[in-house]
């Protein structure tokens, strides 16, 4: 239970390690402060799997510091590029594009990444793995293991929820590109009525996932018509629940 607790504790400071370092990396670019991450606390997954996977593959190399940073350029590279992909599979979405970037592949990861990778290998095998670990020894079993559990707990519940809430923005624009096709476009009415009659089920399809959208910027770019139709559809739900509203509001003035 403790090596379990220990384990998840490192996985968990790295994960958040690497929510501070993409907050930094996105406020020097864009000069404003956005949760980057698919959840909604200071977490990022990804950095945590790849940060214990070097651990564990790269400590029998740790004498020599060059292929400490080859492989580590592979080894997180490639997590890099299986999370795009079955997140791609999973939710319907490209999360994130390096097309834009040189030595790309499928735009998914891209050279740039794959050598600060490399320096962040080498910064974890020699610093920040060694530092953490001792932090965490210091603290006493029965503690860690609480801390640990504790943690978790809210870690699932985190996830959870945000695959909940991708998972709907995934069915919602799916069921956009479903229906939109030319020769609906064509028929005036008959497009939106369709559409309506789809989503009137959908709680709050016109409230998009805010965070998740400016977390991942590229979903809302490659999917912009699907996102316009959504919101003239709730333009028009809003209309019509307003006027039912006035509506009623005269008959209850009529029956006094």
């Amino acid at each position: 239970m403790y090596q379990i607790s220990l384990l998840f504790m490192q996985f968990l400071i790295f994960s958040i390690i690497g929510y501070v370092a993409e907050m930094i990396m996105c406020f020097i670019v864009n000069k404003k402060l956005t949760n980057r991450g698919f959840l909604c606390g200071p977490v990022i997954p990804i950095y945590g799997v790849g940060s214990i996977a070097l651990l564990l593959l790269l400590n029998p190399f740790k004498e020599n510091p060059i292929l400490v940073f080859l492989l580590g350029m592979i080894i997180t590279t490639t997590i890099e590029y299986l999370t795009s992909y079955f997140l791609e599979k999973i939710f319907h979405n490209k999360w994130w594009d390096y097309s834009d970037q040189k030595f790309n592949i499928e735009g998914r990861v891209c050279l740039m990444n794959a050598i600060l990778f490399g320096v962040g290998s080498v910064a974890i095998i020699y610093f920040a793995g060694p530092w953490i670990t001792r932090f965490l020894l210091q603290i006493k079993d029965i503690y860690l293991i609480w801390i640990a559990i504790i943690s978790f707990i809210i870690f699932i519940l985190d996830t959870l929820y945000s695959i909940a809430v991708a998972y709907s923005l995934r069915n919602r624009l799916i069921i956009v590109e479903n229906l939109k096709n030319e020769k609906l476009a064509k028929i005036p009415g008959l497009f939106e009525k369709m559409l309506t009659k789809q989503i009137k089920n959908i709680k709050g399809f016109h409230k998009y996932p805010s965070r998740l959208l400016k977390a991942f910027p590229n979903i809302f770019k490659t999917n912009q018509k699907e996102f316009d139709i959504m919101k003239k559809i709730s333009l028009k739900e809003k209309e019509v629940k307003r006027k039912l509203k006035n509506k009623n509001k005269k008959k209850k003035n009529k029956r006094k």
